[in-house]
């Protein structure tokens, strides 16, 4: 078995060489030059959740290498808007300059909105995905989860919370993260299974835990990590009095929950077997990440 960061070092080569394709049959414009800088880098884990999600039902064609750029897209303009002056400000995103801070606020803006307008273009290709039914699915899925009842509405309640008088406790900071961060992992551990035509709830329960893990251990490197190795500025969030599992529960305590919760992910994938052992690894790999 190969090692899990080989494994997915492969995915995301898959992944990058898909999306090379869908941005190389784009006609030329002035904005392409900050999608390709938005997009550059980064691990492609949601991707490679659709990626081994498809793999475990045995599917092997190419129309999940496009749902994982799809989500790729999507989760590329979430953090360009993120990182916008009226958001969390932020001036370094993946080790290089974001986008308002390489161009200005209004390209920012307008490379967002291009970016979430691709990754559904991307989807509805009848090229990509050629089944009507599971394409529809897949789209409405995620419009639901990347918008108002997901992760815009999840965005919307963490600056609310940045900005309020009240303090959060730990049920609003699962409510925000669960949708902010725990909806686009759903649809993106989820999507293989639809793509295959098979039952996607094991998946969905493996992603309930394993979007908390990821979250709490975002925040815990928020505290610990190094911005040469995480790409992005640390120490932001008690910066900003930013309500997190960490200021709510305290380092040992979110570090605790966060093994619980990557059990529990592991836990929820025994009826696939040997089969979903990478996703297993990954569930473990994402709360002993350094970026």
């Amino acid at each position: 078995m190969k090692e899990f960061k080989d494994y997915l070092n492969d995915a995301r080569l898959k992944i990058n060489n898909c999306l090379e394709e869908v941005l190389s049959a784009i006609p030329k414009n002035e904005l392409l030059p900050p999608i390709l800088h938005a997009v550059e880098g980064g691990k492609r884990v949601r991707g490679f959740m659709v990626l081994e999600g498809a793999k475990i039902h045995g599917l092997e064609d190419k129309s999940p290498h496009y749902a994982a750029v799809a989500i790729e897209l999507l989760h590329a303009y979430s953090l360009v808007h993120d990182d916008l002056p009226c958001m969390d400000n932020d001036p370094l995103r993946r080790g290089k300059p974001t986008i308002h801070v390489k161009w200005d606020e209004m390209t920012a803006v307008l490379t967002g909105d291009a970016l979430l307008t691709l990754a559904f273009q991307v989807l509805a290709n009848q090229n990509y995905i050629l089944d009507p039914s599971i394409k529809s699915q897949l789209i409405y899925d995620l419009t639901v989860c990347s918008g108002l009842q997901g992760m815009v509405h999840g965005q919307f309640l963490d600056m609310v919370w940045d900005n309020s008088k009240t303090s959060a406790n730990t049920d609003d900071v699962a409510t925000i993260q669960s949708l902010k961060t725990g909806a686009i992992i759903g649809w993106s551990c989820k999507a293989g299974a639809i793509l295959a035509g098979a039952d996607p709830q094991p998946l969905e329960r493996y992603a309930e835990n394993l979007g908390i893990a990821y979250q709490i251990s975002d925040d815990l490197l928020d505290v610990r990590g190094e911005t040469d190795v995480t790409g992005k500025n640390v120490g932001k969030d008690a910066g900003l009095g930013k309500p997190t599992y960490v200021s709510k529960l305290g380092e040992i305590e979110a570090q605790r929950q966060a093994e619980q919760y990557v059990a529990n992910a592991i836990s929820s994938l025994d009826s696939y077997g040997q089969k979903a052992e990478y996703l297993r690894e990954l569930a473990r790999y994402s709360i002993n990440r350094n970026k």
